[in-house]
């Protein structure tokens, strides 16, 4: 069955009698090159096991089963079972169930869905739920090695940028704190159906190993890294002095001596900034 062609999914829709749910961004896959890329460069492989967030039609799912040793994929809208129960007829190795991602809890799934295997992520994420999936993910400590996913274009800019860079935000911190990021390759608007507005990119996180930076207070690192974006083109001081109640003169004297400049803004600051930054608020509060 190809899954990608347009005259077979609004054949299965007919036929099962799905309609298109707005309120999840459902935009289903017709270019038949992407999802095999993703499964590849994911690193899948037959003693790997697979999360797929997302499944629509089964399109990735099913490159992800022909190579992996199990998948699991989860996937909110119910009026798809029975297509998925069609289109993912003869695989034996894969289970769909049917839940808000945000809602489940992932340690456990993992643990007992794939005791004895490494762990990948691949999805086609859509855009209202890009960041909560990414950080849910990266703040429960799974054994997940890597998250492989489709997002849209701005969304992967945004999120692979260097940090210290005009285009970095507090998105792009926190992935890094927890990740290497890297943006694989494009996707345009037309390989989906029906065709959103943007085009998309698919990046990879490869969780770290061993944390470059360690927070000890991870909650208040985000907060400080929050708190220093929610106001990016001005000077990091104003929004950090009114959320913690701790006066200029003070923090800028702190800041000065760690080495940075009070006036600095957010999108300025590197890694090692942050951590720094944290370690002032938190001897600070």
């Amino acid at each position: 069955m190809r899954l990608t062609d347009i005259s077979t999914i609004r054949s299965l829709f007919e036929r099962h009698g799905f309609s298109f749910t707005k309120s999840l961004g459902q935009n289903f896959l017709v270019n038949p090159s992407v999802c095999p890329k993703i499964a590849e460069m994911g690193g899948a492989d037959e003693n790997t096991g697979a999360i797929e967030i997302g499944t629509g039609v089964g399109v990735l799912t099913t490159e992800l089963a022909k190579r992996c040793k199990k998948v699991v994929a989860i996937e909110i809208d119910k009026g798809l079972a029975p297509i998925l129960e069609e289109t993912l007829a003869e695989f034996d190795n894969t289970e769909v169930i049917f839940a808000d991602v945000l809602e489940i809890d992932l340690n456990k799934l993992i643990e007992e869905k794939f005791p004895d295997m490494d762990v990948i992520l691949c999805a086609n994420l859509p855009y209202y739920i890009t960041s909560p999936v990414i950080m849910k993910v990266l703040e429960e400590n799974t054994r997940v090695k890597s998250l492989t996913i489709m997002v849209q274009l701005e969304a992967a800019d945004r999120i692979c940028a260097k940090v210290g860079s005009r285009d970095s935000s507090a998105i792009t911190v926190a992935v890094n704190y927890y990740a290497k990021a890297e943006k694989l390759f494009r996707v345009n608007r037309g390989s989906f159906m029906p065709s959103p507005n943007v085009d998309s990119a698919v990046i990879r996180l490869t969780l770290h190993k061993e944390k470059p930076y360690k927070a000890e207070n991870e909650k208040l690192f985000f907060e400080v890294v929050r708190c220093a974006f929610s106001q990016r083109r001005k000077q990091i001081i104003n929004p950090l002095s009114a959320n913690f109640k701790i006066s200029k003169e003070i923090l800028s004297r702190e800041m000065t001596q760690k080495g940075i400049s009070p006036t600095a803004r957010a999108e300025n600051l590197l890694m090692e900034d942050l951590v720094a930054l944290y370690h002032i608020i938190e001897q600070l509060k």
